[in-house]
């Protein structure tokens, strides 16, 4: 990741329309607010996912139709989503290193640009090559993702950022639950213009194309990468420095936070992409409902996303203001396992259509909070490494997805219900993780703060003595100590205590020794 150098000037940098911390990010978040450079930024970071995800998902909106005109399997379908959900899985890890190097702004609009002929050629599919082809391709859009929560990392400040990660990433994922009401509306619209239902679904996929090409010019035209400036500007005028890539490459991998946090991810995000998938065709076929009817209540899931994954994002900040990084881990425990939990009742509703609904939106809060609750933590782990951490976590969503969608959906001889129900098992099982996650300076879900350790210790390590040397270290002594927020009010409190204890007996020791 570029740092700022030790000799840039700060008094050079422009004024901002909201209240700022020493890095120049936000300290508000206020989705309403349209001030530049923070407000544009975040809100077309999620527009560009959101088209994403109407984009991945509009082929499993228009299922039914699909597969009847180009005579999909049951195997063909399964292995068309599963590609959907891998496209993005490489690409996530290389969006990470390239926001890292590149910028934010350049890898979001790059992404939904390059992709968007992906999403008309599918048109053009006649068998199921084609179709898996087309799905694997559109899938790599969803990349959007990691320079999305990047980009608002990089706008906004430690005590707003989860909310911010949170409200980006769930309104960019109500593009799932968008495109399974918006899809079917599309193609009835084209086929009362009497247009065969052949031609129809195809014609259907240039309205998610167009929107892409649209957001591309808007991202290039009216964003820039960080709160002082772009990039390159940065770096032309020696303001932000480059440093080792290896160097940010270890300080990802090595870390094994970015690990338990890929894995987990999976079985949120992971999940979500899954029901995403199937639900639609779920409808359809097990409660006989029409087209139209179908895609309405499977969009319910997605357009849940509208509050749920932003109220994640907004616990994941309100439990740190008391507890601190403690609060986030525990809350993210609690909330996935519930998520688990609803997604296994899911499993065992399938009798009941009212009762499937219910349960349905139960579950889709609490996987989709768990989703804002994971980015409440991740742009923590490592400051030098932002952008990479960011995409091995991204990816794991999309592993995890494939992973649920290959054993119980595609190649296990189980109902979709019991798919559900299994699902759900699992996911209870890998939140597990969570317990091991622990930061010697804020402590663990069970462990406490390890004695002496700073801020500063955890993050300067990931820098070389010549790099500190260098000067290149100092965005991460700014991020370090705007991270104190982490400790929450309760162990400040207690810190403060003990200051005040010190000075206390220093004083009275004093005293003593006037008076000897």
């Amino acid at each position: 990741m570029g740092v700022m150098g030790k000799d840039a000037v700060q008094d050079d940098f422009p004024s901002f329309a909201l209240p700022v911390d020493t890095e120049h990010k936000a300290t508000i978040m206020r989705p309403w607010y349209f001030a530049r450079p923070h407000m544009p930024a975040f809100h077309l970071s999620w527009l560009a996912f959101f088209a994403a995800f109407v984009s991945t998902f509009a082929p499993a909106a228009l299922l039914p139709v699909i597969r009847d005109n180009i005579d999909l399997t049951k195997t063909d379908l399964g292995n068309a989503g599963i590609a959907a959900v891998c496209g993005a899985i490489a690409a996530r890890v290389a969006m990470g290193n390239f926001v890292d190097t590149y910028g934010p702004r350049f890898g979001i609009g790059l992404c939904i640009g390059l992709t968007a002929p992906a999403v008309y050629c599918i048109a053009l599919c006649t068998n199921a090559a084609g179709f898996i082809i087309s799905r694997l391709f559109i899938g790599f859009s969803l990349a959007t993702f990691v320079a999305c929560q990047f980009w608002c990392t990089s706008m906004f400040n430690t005590k707003v950022v989860g909310t911010a990660n949170a409200l980006a990433a769930g309104w960019g994922n109500m593009g799932g639950g968008f495109t399974h009401f918006l899809m079917p509306l599309v193609f009835d619209g084209i086929k009362a213009s009497s247009s065969p239902a052949f031609q129809a679904w195809r014609w259907a996929f240039f309205v998610p194309a167009s929107f892409q090409v649209l957001l591309t010019i808007c991202i290039m035209a009216f964003t820039q990468d960080m709160p002082d400036g772009n990039y390159a500007a940065l770096k032309k005028s020696s303001a932000m420095r480059k440093s080792s890539a290896w160097g940010t490459w270890k300080a990802a991998i090595t870390n094994y936070r970015t690990w338990v946090m890929t894995l987990t991810y999976g079985y949120c995000f992971g999940v979500e992409l899954t029901v995403d998938n199937v639900l639609p065709q779920y409808m359809y076929d097990n409660f006989h409902l029409d087209l139209h009817i179908a895609g309405l209540l499977a969009a319910i899931f997605g357009m849940m996303n509208l509050f749920s994954r932003p109220s994640g994002g907004y616990i994941s900040d309100l439990v740190a203001r008391k507890w601190g990084m403690r609060g986030r881990l525990w809350a993210m425990w609690i909330i996935q396992s519930l998520g688990g939990l609803f997604c296994l009742l899911l499993g065992l509703t399938s009798g009941s259509l009212g009762a499937t609904m219910a349960i349905l939106v139960i579950f889709s809060i609490f996987c989709q909070q768990s989703c804002g609750l994971s980015f409440g933590i991740v742009p923590f782990i490592s400051k030098r490494s932002t952008g990479l951490v960011s995409g091995f976590v991204g990816s794991g969503g999309n592993v995890g997805g494939a992973v649920t969608q290959a054993l119980f959906f595609t190649y296990l001889p189980i109902s979709t219900a019991q798919g559900f129900l299994w699902m759900g098992v699992m996911t209870m099982g890998i939140t597990l993780l969570y317990l091991t996650m622990y930061f010697p300076m804020w402590g663990g879900c069970f462990a406490a703060a390890k004695e002496g350790v700073s801020e500063e210790d955890y993050y300067l390590a990931e820098w070389t003595p010549e790099e500190r040397a260098e000067g290149l270290h100092s965005a991460s002594i700014k991020f370090a100590y705007e991270s104190r927020s982490q400790r929450g009010w309760v162990k400040q409190a207690a810190l403060n205590e003990s200051k005040e204890a010190a000075a206390a007996g220093a004083i009275n020791d004093s005293v003593k020794s006037i008076n000897v």
